[in-house]
């Protein structure tokens, strides 16, 4: 494993973006234990693109207009309809005291859903994963599914940190409910500028 992909590798996976902000959002809302059950969700999401680069099924997203377009309105309205649900209290913000399992089950098939349903995650991994798999590889197939493993695991570990991180401040935001409706203001609006982000995103 080369330090130039777990390099890169974090970088990607640090950078702000659907999954960290409701890894984030779940820490604040509900706590470490949603934070990780999201934080483990949004790893999940990863699975569908990472074997659609192995496959070469990404290659469909790349060259087919239709089926990119299909997919990322797919996933525009879900960034919306995640903007308008913090809004309105029912969504990645909501406050809850403790986490149940029809609560765990709510939070982790919203973030499964959150990365699945961005097709830039495809595309990215079509040309970021051949990237570090050399020519005369043997087991190309089994190289690209070893760097897969090794890019969830970061993921995981990375979006607990930040979920964990978000939970630690918890009591001191959910304590004050004007400082809460401004982060769920800017959440809402996070979301949305992510939705439009992806509307204006070409494959």
């Amino acid at each position: 494993m080369s330090i130039d992909f777990l390099l890169t590798s974090l970088i990607v996976i640090a950078s702000p973006g659907t999954g960290v902000l409701y890894t984030l959002a779940a820490g604040l809302s509900r706590g470490a234990r949603a934070s990780v059950v999201a934080a483990l969700g949004c790893t999940l999401g990863i699975v569908p693109h990472m074997a659609a680069a192995a496959m070469g099924l990404a290659a469909l997203l790349h060259t087919s207009a239709l089926a990119f377009q299909i997919v990322k309105y797919l996933g525009v309205a879900y960034l919306l309809y995640m903007a308008w649900s913090t809004l309105r209290e029912q969504g990645a913000l909501k406050v809850e005291k403790e986490i149940g399992a029809r609560s765990a089950t709510q939070v982790i098939v919203s973030a499964i859903l959150i990365n699945i349903l961005n097709p830039k995650l495809s595309i990215f991994f079509l040309a970021f994963l051949p990237q570090f798999v050399s020519a005369d590889e043997s087991h190309p197939l089994s190289r690209m599914l070893e760097l897969s493993a090794v890019f969830m695991l970061l993921t995981f570990v990375v979006f607990v940190g930040y979920g964990m991180f978000a939970a630690a401040i918890r009591n001191h935001v959910v304590s004050r409910p004007r400082v809460l409706t401004w982060m769920r203001r800017m959440f809402a609006g996070a979301f949305a500028a992510l939705g439009a982000k992806l509307a204006l995103a070409e494959r």
